[in-house]
């Protein structure tokens, strides 16, 4: 780390490496040239990240010489060096600390977390060091740092590696929080983390890093960027009967909630929140008033969740379009189960989506009335 202090301060930066393109979200990409996995998305985004910016660096558990619990890092230490690629003891607390001080000095730092159930030993240092101390410092101090890891259930690790955080990160000022699901999504919102001037915890999903998706010859471009703060409609999944919003993986459950509901005749319109703070409200509140009808999916907890903010923010702005009352999906409010079937039933599942959507639809018995 030192020597990426000393090449800061002896090194300047050329105006093309200060100044990069970013990809218009607006952009069409439907041209797909090939597929890859969310791993391999999140390792070229960092990659082409470091390569084009000396003050990013990787810091963590297993980054370096082990390629990365996940194998999200590999190649990077041999291509970047240890400098650069920094294996960290088993200490969220003290390399989280380390790493908001480099922040504070104008590096770029990728915190990993092997899990973001380890990042409780480190919210102190993301909440009161790096989420606050632009407003306290009156904008004076930028903290650049990403936080990321695997976050919600995996399979089979029980309670305390299994909890969602989006909710608890969301709730703060000061932080930015997003969450993927395809290759296009981590790939374009793990560059605009990098490059962002604030704090910005990056929620990834475990069981999401060897799902391969289709992408653009655009996306893989090393220009490419996706927006922070934006939803996307997915475009194989625009409706008219039902909103359904979702992110990570449960995006793709809601994707084949829709098309069970499309061979019933429901047209299901799914949301891929991508950003859970700042939230798209604006997407949001113009879906639910084309189409009346809200679902929210979630992994984490059912109170004050990340459903919960939505659908406030649907009455508070889009009451008067509501044609049913909200229905939101939400793992169930108790620690995560170790046995595999009661670890199903604490997770939604794409039946809970259909039948949540019917209800809204009014096209079943409403759980009141078999209560």
């Amino acid at each position: 780390m030192l020597g990426i202090i000393r090449q800061k301060m002896t090194a300047g930066l050329s105006p093309a490496m200060r100044i990069r393109p970013v990809a218009s979200a607006l952009r069409s990409y439907s041209s797909a040239a090939k597929e890859i996995n969310v791993r391999e998305a999140l390792n070229s985004a960092l990659d082409e990240e470091m390569s084009a910016d000396p003050k990013v660096f990787l810091m963590g558990e297993e980054v370096g010489e082990y390629q990365g619990a996940y194998k999200i890092s590999k190649g990077l230490l041999d291509k970047y060096g240890p400098e650069r690629v920094l294996d960290t003891p088993i200490t969220e607390a003290g390399f989280t600390g380390i790493g908001v001080g480099a922040a504070y000095y104008g590096l770029k730092p990728v915190v990993e977390f092997m899990t973001f159930n380890f990042a409780m030993q480190a919210i102190d240092h993301i909440i009161n060091s790096a989420a606050k101390s632009n407003y306290m410092s009156a904008g004076q101090i930028n903290v650049p740092i990403v936080f990321r890891g695997p976050n919600g259930a995996a399979a089979g690790v029980g309670a305390q590696h299994s909890h969602c955080y989006a909710a608890w990160y969301a709730s703060c000022p000061g932080l930015k929080v997003l969450s993927p699901y395809s290759s296009e999504d981590a790939r374009g919102l793990l560059k605009a983390a990098i490059r962002d001037p604030d704090p910005v915890v990056f929620l990834e999903n475990e069981l999401l890093y060897g799902e391969s998706f289709p992408v653009s010859a655009e996306v893989l471009d090393s220009s490419f960027c996706l927006p922070i703060g934006k939803a996307k409609v997915m475009i194989e999944r625009e409706g008219k009967d039902v909103t359904i919003t979702a992110f990570s993986k449960m995006v793709g459950f809601s994707l084949k909630a829709a098309e069970i509901l499309a061979k019933e005749g429901i047209s299901a319109e799914v949301i891929n929140l991508r950003s859970i703070r700042p939230l798209d409200r604006a997407t949001i509140n113009a879906s639910v008033r084309k189409t009346n009808r809200l679902v929210t999916v979630e992994e984490g907890f059912p109170q004050h969740g990340v459903g919960a903010e939505i659908c406030a923010s649907v009455i508070e702005e889009s009451f008067g379009y509501l044609d049913a009352a909200v229905e939101r999906i939400a793992g169930a409010d108790v620690p995560m189960p170790y046995a595999a079937n009661l670890e199903r039933m604490a997770v939604p599942q794409v039946e809970d989506i259909v039948r949540a959507a019917k209800r809204a639809c009014y096209r079943s018995v409403p759980m009141a009335a078999v209560a």
